[in-house]
């Protein structure tokens, strides 16, 4: 099999519009292809697809592959692994990226393990390059390095699959950047018959009823975040973030440690385990700054830090750190603010 062949993103949709994730990891697709020198493709599988690749196609997509059956949508598992599986054996991608939603996460695996190819879960960076197996001094070329902190967050693993097709690697939302490639690209439209991929058994699950609840907290689009750890010590000093929040405009963030403890609820963890934030302020009160929540906002454009620890390993990527306990230095923030923004 050569390995020249194409990369490939699941697109994820709801309500008609394609999952930000998608789109992000067509942007990163796109920039994968290009060192590879490769086209980019994407496969979208659900109903009413008319016009889906209108979203698709900028992001610099050169093959849409549209599966469209009205028993496709919502997502089942059985159907669209069985779209996945056999279509991957026909065009054999050398790499598949898909969102780490919780479809991704039910169909990766899914489609993996039935083409025995492997799967790197939650990956916080995509790369290509070259790899040496150390055993057999084979060498291998244009190979994806799948990256991830590994080892709670101890190290950071760079995996590579230099056998098994395709290379598969699942991203969180928000990990990757998106940005259209070109408004003009243009592209082939595939439309594949849903019965030469997927048996009638297939559709043995029937969706009757469906109940998505929103998130009423938007962290992820928030400018500014005032995010807390567990160095801010409990629920009720939590509450001086929240202040210090109201105060700036901003929307209040947590390092898992801080949400484990109870000290907010989980939809404001940031970081490898929640959601990664591009803000353009971001203050951490009294986050130690483990690997796992760096990855989850290291791209903020400035970093303050508030911590006790002149030591603590979120001071190195701070642009300003102010050093004392956050009990005494949130309410001088707030104070300041409020007098200097009359």
């Amino acid at each position: 099999m050569s390995d020249k062949n194409n990369l490939i993103v699941y697109c994820e949709y709801e309500d008609g519009k394609i999952a930000d994730v998608s789109l992000e990891l067509l942007t990163k697709g796109r920039e994968l292809a290009n060192t590879l020198g490769v086209n980019l493709e994407a496969v979208v599988i659900g109903n009413n697809l008319h016009d889906i690749e209108k979203q698709i196609v900028p992001y610099g997509a050169d093959v849409v592959y549209k599966v469209e059956d009205k028993r496709l949508y919502p997502y089942t598992s059985n159907p669209h692994a069985a779209v996945l599986i056999n279509l991957f054996k026909e065009i054999t991608p050398q790499i598949c990226l898909m969102g780490a939603t919780c479809i991704g996460r039910d169909l990766g695996p899914r489609v993996s393990s039935c083409l025995h190819s492997g799967l790197t879960a939650d990956c916080t960076a995509l790369e290509i390059g070259g790899h040496k197996d150390p055993k057999t001094g084979k060498e291998y070329a244009d190979l994806l390095y799948q990256i991830r902190p590994a080892f709670g967050g101890n190290i950071v693993a760079t995996i590579v699959n230099p056998e098994c097709r395709p290379q598969m690697a699942t991203v969180r939302e928000g990990v990757m950047k998106k940005q259209i490639h070109d408004v003009n690209h243009k592209a082939k439209i595939v439309n594949l018959d849903v019965k030469k991929y997927v048996k009638p058994e297939d559709f043995v699950v029937e969706i009757i009823d469906r109940h998505i609840e929103k998130s009423k907290i938007n962290i992820k689009n928030s400018p500014i975040i005032v995010a807390g750890g567990y160095g801010v010590g409990s629920k009720e000093n939590f509450d001086m973030l929240f202040e210090l929040a109201n105060t700036l405009g901003a929307e209040v963030g947590a390092s898992r440690a801080a949400v484990d403890a109870g000290f907010t609820e989980h939809e404001r963890q940031i970081g490898q385990t929640g959601v990664t934030v591009r803000p353009k302020l971001y203050i951490a009160c009294g986050i130690s700054g483990q690997i796992q929540h760096i990855a989850g906002m290291q791209d903020s454009s400035i970093i303050i830090s508030i911590n006790n620890d002149p030591n603590a390993p979120i001071n190195t990527i701070a642009d300003f750190v102010i050093t004392g306990n956050v009990e005494d230095v949130i309410p001088k923030l707030i104070k300041y603010y409020k007098k200097n923004s009359k």
